[in-house]
């Protein structure tokens, strides 16, 4: 019933709060549908740990779509054995990984030690920190435990049963086998999104189309004129 609940029902109801969460904050808080810039009261631990943190994502999340989403046979119709395919992850995957969570870290370190952050951040926002931190940790440790050349080959496993959620027959058997850092990586992950909608995360859904076509906002110095007149 554990196995059942936890790779077939948890995921389902996982994506209802999810899609049901942000149909509703866009219908009921737009207004609050940003990542409410702090950079006004903070610049240097921004910059580096936003930089860290959203470039090492990147490699991260397409280290995810290549391992997860696309099948075994694919790789082996191109060539690459099982491993080459597992030193190309570790190699890409752990160096990845630290650099998007030291970038964390920094922003964590950066929202609870300045006071004026500290003093303006919800309670939402600690709790998106706290959350993002839990998932790259538990994911990060289960790609170092996984280094060595005998390790676990998670496209047999986790991969079918992920892409067996999209067309409705997940099988919870796969997931026996899996071992425990890489089932509280998947767990922290599905909860993240449950929480997703009702944090600052949403600004990751938008994508600001409107500024391509916005006019130029015209920033002119105040001559001497200016200021006498005032």
């Amino acid at each position: 019933m554990i196995h059942q609940f936890l790779w077939v029902i948890y995921p389902y109801l996982v994506l209802i709060v999810f899609i049901g969460g942000v149909i509703f904050r866009y219908q009921h808080d737009q207004f609050g549908w940003t990542t409410k810039s702090s950079e006004m009261l903070e610049k240097k631990k921004l910059a580096y740990g936003s930089s860290f943190f959203h470039w090492g994502l990147v490699f991260v999340f397409g280290g995810h779509v290549m391992g997860i989403l696309i099948p075994e046979p694919v790789y082996t119709g191109l060539g690459i054995s099982e491993h080459l395919y597992h030193n190309i992850a570790i190699g890409f995957g752990v160096p990845a990984g630290i650099i998007s969570l030291i970038g964390l870290v920094i922003l964590f370190y950066r929202r609870i030690s300045v006071k004026r952050i500290r003093y303006t951040s919800s309670v939402s926002d600690i709790l998106a920190l706290v959350f993002l931190l839990i998932v790259m940790l538990t994911g990060l440790s289960a790609t170092i435990f996984n280094i060595t050349p005998e390790g676990f080959d998670y496209r047999k496993t986790i991969s079918p049963w992920f892409r067996g959620l999209f067309y409705f027959q997940p099988n919870p058997l796969l997931m026996e086998t899996v071992p425990l850092w890489f089932k509280m990586h998947i767990i922290s992950a599905f909860s993240l999104f449950a929480v997703f909608p009702f944090t600052r995360l949403v600004h990751a859904l938008s994508m600001p189309l409107k500024y391509l076509r916005r006019s130029y906002v015209i920033y002119r110095k105040r001559g001497r004129k200016m200021d006498e007149h005032l």
